[in-house]
């Protein structure tokens, strides 16, 4: 595995070393010894969980508070996908920025995401799974949902007709309203 920093402090895109041959190929996906040496602490899975979506689906603007804060570790299983990770750390040099990254099923790419983000993609085809591995598990009540068509974080989700998406998440709070009831993560070294 190759870990590539991002613009985002602590943010990470993580491509595989393929051994391919005539049967097929083999990568790493994750080795946690590995992440945990490139992020300075420990990463231990605490939960996994899979999202499977039709062509177009919007998911997020999703964050969890802290505590419990939650990192996670996501890779695209079936399919496609845009994902885009955003700094919400109060503080940090890259507060509202984003990374974009596609991530496929063939190119086995993954993200780590760290605590204080909020985490969304748009599924490019049919049937796309994503998986997402939880540095901690989830405790109902701490997520933190923001509009994905915020305006003031313009995020570029690339979608050509209006997306699916949930009643929630197309509901959900600015990110300003969220920064006003004191919910996002203090950026810390």
């Amino acid at each position: 595995m190759k870990f590539h920093h991002t613009e985002l402090p602590g943010a990470l895109v993580i491509t595989p070393e393929p051994i391919a041959d005539e049967r097929g190929s083999f990568f790493e996906n994750l080795r946690t010894e590995a992440l945990s040496e490139e992020i300075g602490r420990p990463f231990r899975p605490a939960q996994i969980n899979y999202s499977v979506s039709r062509r177009n689906t919007l998911r997020g603007l999703h964050g969890v508070r802290n505590p419990p804060g939650q990192a996670k570790y996501v890779t695209c299983v079936r399919g496609a996908l845009r994902d885009i990770m955003v700094d919400l750390r109060l503080g940090s040099p890259a507060y509202g920025k984003y990374v974009v990254t596609e991530l496929t099923a063939a190119g086995g790419t993954a993200l780590y995401i760290p605590e204080g983000f909020g985490h969304g993609f748009l599924s490019l085809t049919d049937d796309t799974c994503i998986s997402y591995v939880l540095g901690t598990a989830h405790v109902p009540g701490t997520q933190i949902d923001i509009n994905p068509l915020d305006p003031e974080l313009n995020l570029p989700w690339g979608f050509d007709e209006f997306p699916l998406i949930s009643a929630k998440d197309a509901a959900a709070p600015t990110l300003a309203e969220v920064r006003a009831q004191g919910l996002l993560l203090e950026y810390t070294d």
